[in-house]
């Protein structure tokens, strides 16, 4: 069932008196190639986006549909990643918590109260709010995570016209059968994290 993201938090907050409420939420989490991808978006309740939902349950056509909507209508929005090689230096978990910091502080103006998929972002200065499954439950988390899956899967496009050999226009990056199959016949890429193993190919 696809279950539309309500409204029900942002309005709460701002009954509470936070003015800009944003939500942010990454992509790209379990890839074996390519950025960590945050967005970060505040919606206009004055512009509704009918249809928004977790960037899951959304066919690609319908995702680049609202990611236009997103762009056009939300008071702002941005996108943030993290590279592959950063990646490999810090750790997944902590590259998309730097991913998604950087997501907000592009905000303008910045938001007064962020609402966080799952996660707590440390040394961010306005105050944040976990919301469990956030992508499904929230309207601005879930404008967040269509925006950086668009914005992925379109950098993943990019990176497959200038090397075609793993097929990164259709897996994205995740660990397909094709892929693992290219990573086999050809090894690692620069654009592959070196810290990302998969056991039925490296064990």
């Amino acid at each position: 069932m696809r279950v539309r993201a309500m409204r029900t938090i942002e309005n709460a907050c701002l009954r509470m008196g936070f003015v800009r409420v944003a939500g942010v939420d990454e992509v790209g989490r379990g890839c074996l190639a390519g950025p960590v991808m945050a967005g970060a978006v505040v919606l206009d309740p004055d512009r509704p986006i009918p249809g928004l939902r977790d960037s899951k349950m959304l066919t690609a056509q319908a995702r680049d549909r609202l990611f236009d909507q997103i762009c056009r209508k939300a008071c702002a929005w941005s996108v943030a990643q993290v590279e592959p090689t950063e990646i490999d230096e810090l750790n997944i978990h902590r590259a998309s918590l730097r991913a998604m910091r950087a997501a907000i502080l592009a905000l303008d103006p910045l938001p007064d109260l962020v609402l966080v998929d799952a996660f707590r972002i440390p040394d961010l200065w306005m105050a944040q709010r976990r919301v469990i499954h956030g992508d499904r439950r929230c309207s601005a988390v879930a404008a967040a995570s269509i925006v950086a899956k668009v914005t992925r899967d379109r950098c993943m496009q990019r990176l497959h016209e200038s090397d075609p050999r793993y097929g990164f226009d259709r897996h994205k990056g995740y660990a397909t059968a094709d892929h693992l199959e290219a990573v086999a016949r050809f090894g690692y890429s620069a654009v592959h994290r070196r810290s990302f193993r998969p056991p039925t190919l490296f064990d």
